[in-house]
């Protein structure tokens, strides 16, 4: 007897989706999550050998998670036809944030200028700024820092607060943005060497002045746009987590990496995804703090209530050029825009955490020595 063809197909969770408990419940010490899978009427469909409930051409299995990667297979057994998918467990996700910001590199600048005025790194107006937000909320700040800029560049930086930078390395992250501000999307169509060569840059200039402690495993690149070549570069330097915004379906700059349409709706959904084939980790930020007046922020986040919930993970992206009067767009309300956004953050019961505690295995989550 001809078998008959199954075309099986996994609706969700995908392959490569990172779970949290919003998405199952726990039971028994497992994530429980509910596997949907579309295949002809009348097909026997299993999920790890279990067989799953299919009704009207729509297939569903109960599926434990038990450990960070989950290997599941769903195969037709009339057909033999099978597919295998990971999906990921994250168990200290969802109700965490962090501040983000791109585009560092004139506070260095300035603490280099002003080393024999400045005896803390705090007494930066900008990182002093930061030291209130972190002793008020308790917040996490992660800076992505270019390695040059007009006059300066990271090979110049005084590494006279190199004590007190790991002192603060438990709430403070330096890694790798990009060369410098202009062109803008650097790496968009830039190829591995190029890009590995100047987050090496940045990454060697980090760990002289401020310390290994300071870098860690997530980044996000100027623009967040680059080439398969160049997001692998980035991983092998140690940046498995890369930060974008996965804009699809508007008028607004992709800012996705190399990732097409489809995955970029998915990450834009679901705020997370893995691609398992590059082993490296998509988060999409919650917010652009500077696009938003300051009454335009509570309002923003809070419509991430009415569609497909919170983010489990909340990243509060902004840019550092715009708390400075020179700067030509200089916003005024930089510092309270921040604190508004943290509160928000606050109210709605996120806590402060690093995204590389979130989202990795804690056995892979450390830049390469």
């Amino acid at each position: 007897m001809e078998l008959k063809k199954s075309n099986l197909k996994i609706v969700s969770p995908v392959n490569g989706d990172m779970l949290h408990r919003s998405d199952g419940i726990i039971r028994d010490g497992s994530l429980q999550v509910t596997m949907k899978i579309f295949a002809p009427d009348g097909s026997r469909i299993k999920v790890n050998d279990r067989a799953a409930l299919g009704k009207d051409g729509v297939f569903t299995s109960e599926i434990p998670l038990t450990n960070y990667r989950n290997e599941i297979r769903v195969t037709d057994e009339d057909t033999g036809e099978g597919e295998t998918i990971e999906l990921y467990r994250l168990d200290h996700l969802e109700g965490k944030y962090r501040v983000s910001i791109d585009d560092n590199i004139w506070f260095l600048r300035d603490l280099t200028k002003e080393a024999e005025k400045y005896n803390s790194l705090f007494d930066n107006p900008f990182m002093g700024f930061l030291k209130e937000l972190h002793d008020h909320f308790g917040t996490k700040i992660h800076l992505n820092i270019f390695y040059q800029t007009e006059g300066f560049d990271l090979s110049m930086m005084t590494d006279k607060y190199k004590d007190e930078w790991i002192a603060s390395a438990g709430w403070i992250r330096l890694s790798f943005h990009a060369l410098q501000e202009f062109p803008d999307k650097p790496y968009i169509e830039a190829g591995y060497d190029q890009v590995k060569h100047d987050c090496d840059l940045v990454i060697e200039q980090v760990r002289r002045f401020a310390g290994a402690e300071l870098t860690g495993p997530v980044t996000t690149v100027h623009w967040g746009e680059t080439t398969v070549e160049g997001s692998r570069a980035l991983r092998d330097a140690g940046y498995k987590g890369q930060l974008g915004y996965f804009n699809v379906d508007d008028d607004l700059p992709a800012v996705s990496y190399y990732l097409d349409v489809e995955k970029r709706r998915r990450i834009k959904k679901r705020f997370i995804w893995k691609d398992t084939t590059e082993d490296i980790v998509f988060v999409k930020t919650s917010i652009v703090i500077d696009t938003k007046k300051q009454e335009e922020i509570f309002p923003f986040l809070e419509e991430y209530k009415k569609g497909a919930g919170k983010p489990p993970y909340l990243d509060l992206l902004v840019h550092e050029q715009y708390y400075y009067p020179f700067y030509k767009a200089y916003q005024p309300d930089y510092c309270q825009k921040i604190r508004t956004a943290v509160q928000w953050a606050v109210d709605n019961g996120y806590t402060p955490a690093f995204l590389e505690d979130c989202i990795l295995d804690k056995n892979s989550n450390q830049l390469d020595s």
